[in-house]
Parts: C-alpha cells; sequence; structure tokens
C-alpha cells in the first residue's frame, strides 16, 4: 500500500498547484490524475488568460509544464480514479479503480466541475472547434463574430452578455418561453442590441467543415406549430451549468445544494480534520484556472500546517 503525508486528487490547475507547493515542502504529494490528465481547461485550445504567457499557450502545453513542475519537487503522479475515501482512520485510506489503496495523512480535492452538455453527437465532434463550456475563457476568439449561448439562468445570461461585448451577434437558445434568470439579469438581456432570445427553441446540432459553421434548432418542439432551421454561428457555449465532481466525497464533507464542496471560513479545510477542497469542486462563482490555482497553493499550505500539529 503506498502512503503519502499528502494525497491529491486531480490534474487540473488546483491539483497541480497543490502538489508544487507540497512537494517544496517535502510531504513527497502523490497526484491521482483522474479520468482527464490535466482537468477541463485541456478540452479548450489555447489559453490566454493564465499569467506568465504573454502570446497565449495550448492547454495541454500548459498543464504538461505543470505536472513536470511538480514532479521537479517529487510529485509523483499516478493513473487512476478515486472510488472511496475512508476518514474514520488515521491515516486515510483511498481506494482507486484498480482496487489499490494508499495511505494518506491529509488530503486534497481538485477534482473539479464537469461542464453539462446536451448530449448531442455533435458538441464532442465540434469541442474545441467551435464549441465551449466558458464564454470567458474562449470569447476571445470570437470578437467581432456569431455566437449563440444555450441556456436560460443567470450564468447564460452572463455568457450572453460578456459575448455581446465582443461579438457582432449573440444567440440565447432558450428552451423554455421565458427565462430563469434574476430579473436584473433578464432585463440587462433584453436590453442588449445584438442578443437575440430564440425562446422556445432546442439545439439539434451543429455543423461546419472545418469548425462550427452552424447550429440545426427547433421551435416549439413536439407542438403542431413545430418549426425545424438552421442559424448561421462561428462559435455555440453552453451554459446549462456544471456538476462538482464531489460524490465520492459527500459522506465526509458539507455540499451546497448542486454539489459544490463547502470550506470553512476563508480556508479550503472542509468538515473533516486533514481534508482540503480547492479549485472548481469547491467554486460555484468564478471557475477559473488562475483562481484555481491560487486554492490549490492555499490548500497545500493549510495542509503542511495541519501535519504539524499532528
Amino acid at each position: 500500500m503506498n502512503k503519502t503525508k499528502c494525497l491529491i486528487i486531480g490534474s487540473g490547475p488546483a491539483g497541480y498547484t497543490a502538489a508544487i507547493y507540497a512537494g517544496r515542502a517535502n510531504l513527497s504529494p502523490i497526484v491521482v490524475c483522474g479520468p482527464q490528465m490535466g482537468g477541463q481547461l485541456t478540452q479548450t485550445t489555447i489559453v490566454e488568460n493564465f499569467p506568465g504567457y504573454p502570446d497565449g499557450v495550448d492547454a495541454n502545453q500548459m498543464m504538461m509544464e505543470m505536472q513536470q513542475q511538480a514532479e521537479r519537487f517529487g510529485a509523483q503522479v499516478i493513473p487512476g480514479i478515486v472510488t472511496d475515501v475512508d476518514f474514520s482512520t488515521r491515516p486515510a485510506i483511498i481506494t482507486l479503480d484498480e482496487g489499490d489503496k494508499i495511505e494518506a495523512d491529509t488530503v486534497i480535492i481538485a477534482t473539479g466541475a464537469s461542464a453539462k452538455y446536451l448530449g448531442l453527437p455533435d458538441e464532442q465532434k465540434y469541442n474545441g472547434q467551435g464549441v465551449s463550456a466558458c464564454a470567458t475563457c474562449d470569447g476571445f476568439f470570437y470578437r467581432k463574430k456569431v455566437t449563440a449561448v444555450v441556456g436560460g439562468g443567470d450564468t447564460a445570461c452572463e455568457d450572453a452578455l460578456y459575448l455581446s461585448q465582443l461579438c457582432r451577434k449573440v444567440y440565447l437558445v432558450v428552451r423554455k418561453p421565458f427565462l430563469r434568470a434574476s430579473k436584473i439579469m433578464q432585463e440587462r438581456v433584453m436590453a442588449a442590441e445584438n442578443i437575440e432570445i430564440l425562446f422556445e427553441h432546442n439545439a439539434t446540432g451543429l455543423y461546419g467543415e472545418n469548425g462550427v459553421e452552424g447550429m440545426h434548432v427547433v421551435k416549439r418542439k413536439g407542438e403542431a406549430d413545430e418549426q425545424h432551421y438552421d442559424v448561421a454561428i462561428d462559435g455555440f457555449f453552453l451554459a446549462i451549468g456544471h456538476k462538482p465532481n464531489s460524490d465520492v466525497f459527500r459522506k465526509w464533507v458539507d455540499t451546497d445544494e448542486v454539489g459544490y464542496i463547502k470550506t470553512i471560513g476563508t480556508t479550503q479545510q472542509t468538515r473533516t480534520p486533514g481534508l482540503f477542497a480547492a479549485g472548481d469542486v469547491c467554486d460555484p462563482t468564478y471557475r477559473q484556472a488562475v483562481v484555481a490555482a491560487g486554492t490549490g497553493c492555499k490548500a497545500a499550505l493549510e495542509a503542511e500546517r495541519y501535519l504539524q500539529t499532528l
């Protein structure tokens, strides 16, 4: 059985930053990389808003460099998915999908949050080629172009407004005949001249030769006056929510109604001593790589201080 002073679950910006700090503190951390090496950031192409890369950087390259930096300070990165955690004993026992177990004095949960998709095959086909789940990450690439945002809540309205400052036109595709967003957000969207709301519409597919060139939509699906037509767009943004990857930890942490892990005060400490959370799994607000990295730093520093009390 592997043993470590600090186990980090997740290999995104939060996980690797935690590993860098834990490694420099001589904690010999182990990083369980999870189902997607590098985290959800690797689903995008170029990252332009992370400090230190004035010309932007390929997302996969950035995450590989973070991994190399963590390994330079002694972090061990291993494949696997955590299927069970047991904090009833000290050290805690973590079980991986292949049955391997790890004993850890401290654990940092950095498993992120997965964007919800419509389930269209075209979403995967055009992922990184016009399909995105992060307007603030990728909107810059669509300056003076036409985009569509799917969703009717606050996040969708915020994304549409953000894109409206960059894009020539933004379609807001709303399944219902009304917006679920707060009144103030509705008013702002309605007032934006270059946002067109497509009420009672569903996106059914995408098309394009070398990336997204348009979307197939259906209006009033299932009704007698159902209509099918195409809308020319350059970018397709999902804003129907995120699911925090926190299920396996629910017994040991408090979460909000969506599943985001609650931490104590301004720290990354959960309600279980020695168990910390960092990154998007505990951040329903910002969901940015640089913010995740900052919380990964905090979690590692707090883990180090916790170990000094044992």
